[in-house]
């Protein structure tokens, strides 16, 4: 990381803080899409960096800058699932089995020689665990097993979007940081500089947080499926579930899953703050369709896609799940208050 996203500033002078009695492990905790991994990256990068510059940040020239820019530092380890290690063009590995999702225990073991070695610039060793909510069982209790027994100069860096989902054992074991949400100016300021058209609309939908609008923007998060749900949702009176199952054949399952949570989180917004957050151009129309669905009816559908957001990522049928999920929204447009 070259340079700190503008949001990081006040988050990187707090971890410059830590630097001079740096606890055994710490866990960067946040929103998805805020740059949490960046910035452990950056922290991580800088504290291997021979000549760090005046604000803390690596200097990209020294020997151990140019191994990590070269994923070869001997002093750094980062620990992932191989679904994220890997393009999406080779997610499948060979035999046909998916690229795991989870982050094994025999990840965490490998580290023990890593561990149990001095580094090699005689300072410290780092290792970034992202997301740390991805270990398993076997894997946390691994994991913990280490943090138990400190080494001297060996920093734990987890990242974390979902820290409820650790172990307590090992929260109360890691120094945790909030990584605030940026805002909503600086954001959009940032992603017009990245050349993304309408920032504020792709903020909308992807929760704002930034990295993912920017993601967004290069696969087309306003792809033709989701302008399709749209139009479809927009013309409540004439919905038809069916078809629209038969046309997001090709769609992703979570991306159909998370368009309709976003959609009817902002019907109960509305129905009960009278705001809505992820389809401000469509503030009427939610309006009108709020003031007709009973609340209770909705907050029912809103369980039932997250229960379905957890089987989606392997439908034994993307189509019946569509429907399924379809066929409900259209009952809670014909519920009566």
């Amino acid at each position: 990381m070259k340079e700190l996203y503008p949001w990081q500033t006040e988050i990187w002078q707090h971890l410059q803080g830590l630097c001079g009695r740096l606890p055994n492990a710490l866990l960067l905790k946040g929103a998805e899409g805020i740059g949490k991994l960046d910035l452990a990256m950056g922290f991580a990068q800088s504290i291997l960096c021979a000549t760090p510059l005046s604000t803390g940040l690596a200097c990209h020239n020294c020997l151990s800058c140019h191994w990590f820019a070269q994923e070869s530092n001997p002093d750094f380890r980062l620990i992932q699932p191989d679904a994220l290690a890997v393009s999406e063009e080779s997610l499948d590995k060979e035999g046909g089995k998916k690229a795991s999702r989870e982050i094994s225990v025999d990840q965490i073991r490998a580290l023990s020689t890593f561990i149990n070695l001095s580094a090699h610039s005689g300072g410290y060793r780092v290792v970034v665990i992202h997301p740390a909510e991805a270990m398993n069982n076997n894997s946390a209790n691994a994991l913990l097993k280490t943090l138990e027994e400190p080494t001297d100069k060996l920093l734990f860096i987890l990242v974390s979007n979902k820290p409820q989902q650790l172990l307590p054992t090992i929260l109360s074991r890691s120094l945790s940081i909030a990584v605030p949400m940026p805002s909503v100016e600086s954001s959009t300021a940032w992603l017009k500089i990245q050349g993304v058209p309408d920032p504020a609309g792709l903020l909308a939908q992807t929760g704002f947080a930034p990295l993912l609008a920017l993601q967004g923007a290069g696969e087309g998060t306003a792809t033709d499926e989701r302008k399709l749900m749209l139009d479809a949702i927009k013309h409540s009176g004439r919905f038809d579930p069916l078809l629209l199952a038969e046309q997001l054949q090709r769609a992703a399952p979570v991306q159909v899953i998370h368009f309709l949570q976003q959609w009817c989180y902002d019907l109960a917004s509305f129905k009960l703050a009278g705001v809505i957050r992820y389809h401000p151009e469509q503030i009427d129309l939610i309006g009108k369709i709020a003031k007709t669905i009973p609340l209770q009816a909705l907050l029912r559908y809103l369980k039932e896609l997250q229960i379905a957001k957890g089987q989606a990522f392997h439908p034994l049928n993307p189509k019946l799940l569509f429907e399924s999920i379809l066929l409900a929204y259209h009952q809670l447009l014909q519920a009566k208050i």
